[in-house]
């Protein structure tokens, strides 16, 4: 039996949330084309006959500027700590010393390879040149090019990790797909709503507390608090006569449905907590 931890690390924007996605076969991060939409460690299991994959999404790297940017990058450190195999993600059009950077300062100590991704980007030339770039790089086991969205290479990839995996019992009971709870994926569905639904600052000073998770007969009510740090911000989230709200929980709606498979009543209330990024209590009842 082969057993182990996987954890992507990479700047914001790699692609490491699609990529969990993909290996997985299932949504389990949510994805945005915007910079730090993964604020949380979601760790995803992968069980069969002689293997079990943890596989572990991080946020992107990034120089702290806020408690609550601490707090991922804390995150960032405890996946280091406890990885058999890393995975090292960049854009293939990325500043290659700027990743190597943030790669070398990781200190790994296990095995790592080092994925090119958006490969359907990049011409052959420009493939070879990014890969001769990492493959003297002393952390990098092995180079691929690949692409999470496309799911190029993605089956090769999956062969790779699985020949990495120390020899190990399994973690966790072989029905486990993931260590969070379903409210977790609730609070993460409607955050992703906003990041795609609000431009500019929103989507970074919002927070989302599920209150209440309550499985009745014929649905599951659901109700939530979306965070913010301004009245200002509070006025833009509701929209005209509520009408912006609305058109996020109906998005929400829809998406939480299909992920639980059941009916859903959901009700959102947007709430004014000012400075909750550098406010550790705050943090801390927002799961950080």
């Amino acid at each position: 039996m082969k057993s182990g931890f996987v954890n992507l690390f990479g700047k914001p924007n790699a692609g490491k949330s699609t990529l969990l996605n993909a290996l997985m076969g299932e949504k389990l991060a949510i994805v945005s084309h915007k910079v730090q939409t993964t604020r949380h460690r979601i760790k995803g299991i992968l069980t069969a006959p002689g293997y079990q994959m943890i596989l572990s999404d991080t946020p992107g790297i990034i120089d702290p500027r806020y408690k609550l940017h601490e707090k991922m990058m804390d995150s960032v450190k405890q996946a280091v700590a406890d990885t058999d195999l890393a995975l090292l993600l960049l854009d293939g059009k990325d500043n290659l010393e700027e990743n190597d950077q943030i790669f070398t300062g990781l200190h790994l100590k296990v095995p790592a390879l080092v994925l090119i991704n958006k490969c359907d980007r990049l011409t052959e030339p420009e493939i070879a040149a990014v890969t001769g770039f990492f493959k003297v790089k002393k952390y990098a086991t092995e180079v691929l090019a690949i692409s999470a969205l496309k799911k190029i290479n993605t089956d090769q990839l999956f062969e790779r990790i699985i020949h990495y995996l120390p020899e190990g019992e399994a973690f966790f009971d072989g029905d486990e797909m993931t260590d969070r709870p379903v409210k977790f994926f609730v609070g993460e569905m409607i955050r992703e709503k906003i990041f795609s639904m609000f431009e500019d600052e929103i989507p970074y000073h919002t927070a989302v507390l599920v209150q209440e998770y309550k499985e009745k007969d014929t649905l599951t009510k659901i109700q939530a608090d979306i965070i913010v740090q301004r009245e200002t911000q509070k006025g833009i989230l509701l929209g005209e006569g509520g009408k912006r709200i609305r058109q996020l929980g109906t998005d929400a709606r829809k998406e939480i449905e299909a992920f639980i498979g059941r009916k859903v009543f959901l009700e959102l209330f947007v709430k004014v907590r000012p400075k909750w990024r550098d406010n550790e209590w705050q943090l801390r009842e927002y799961g950080y």
